[in-house]
């Protein structure tokens, strides 16, 4: 691809390991889009990002037209509204419904006890183990449908595979060797087959931090 022709791809501001990112990338990885990768630290978020949105965190997508989209299941949106080769996108009203519930669920009680798990000492009060518990009630919802099914809607992955599948790779790496304990044998068997997936494999290279004024870095599908 001749430089002039990458100019008209969107770029994307990301950090490898955030699962909101990990979302973007999947959906641009899937939908065969290409883009421009801006790799920030979060320790040294470029002003460029600001620029774009205040709120400082990634994902965020700018397109060539300037448009910019800083939400993540947005970018999600955006890529397979393209090009859906996988049919991630819900077919009818029952899946939507179901998706927008454990998308839901996934932001007001999972995330929250997720974080207060993680990095409990961010979290004045907090008791780490307590908000382990929390989050589980909310795993064991999932299992309560991968028991019975490879994916949460049969047997291909969907939109609601992939925006959660990264937040749960996030919970079970605190600690893995607990987490593989646990009774959800199909939660475990999900998430292993993501994280071995060639897509998985694919959005996940290390990559340089973005320099402002240099290059950034093409990603083809």
């Amino acid at each position: 691809m001749s430089s002039r022709a990458s100019q008209d791809l969107p770029v994307l501001y990301s950090f490898r390991r955030c699962p909101y990112a990990m979302r973007a990338r999947l959906a641009l990885q899937v939908s065969g889009q290409s883009y421009r990768l801006r790799e920030i630290r979060l320790s040294a978020r470029p002003q460029e990002l600001y620029d774009l949105s205040p709120k400082g965190t990634v994902p965020v997508l700018q397109l060539p037209g300037g448009s910019v989209i800083d939400e993540s299941l947005a970018i999600m949106h955006w890529a397979l509204e393209r090009e859906d080769p996988l049919h991630w996108l819900p077919t009818n009203g029952e899946q939507t419904a179901t998706t927008s519930i454990l998308l839901a669920g996934l932001d007001t009680d999972f995330k929250p006890n997720l974080d207060r798990y993680k990095y409990a000492d961010r979290y004045p009060g907090a008791v780490s183990l307590e908000h382990r518990a929390a989050a589980c009630e909310f795993l064991f919802k999932l299992e309560s449908i991968l028991a019975h099914s490879p994916f949460l809607f049969g047997e291909s992955a969907q939109l609601a595979d992939m925006a959660l599948a990264p937040f749960v790779r996030q919970f079970a790496m605190a600690d893995k060797p607990w987490f593989d304990e646990q009774p959800w044998t199909g939660l475990n068997n999900w998430l292993e087959r993501f994280l071995r997936s060639p897509l998985f494999a694919a959005i996940m290279p290390k990559r340089d931090v973005w320099v402002p004024g240099e290059a950034d870095l093409l990603v083809t599908p």
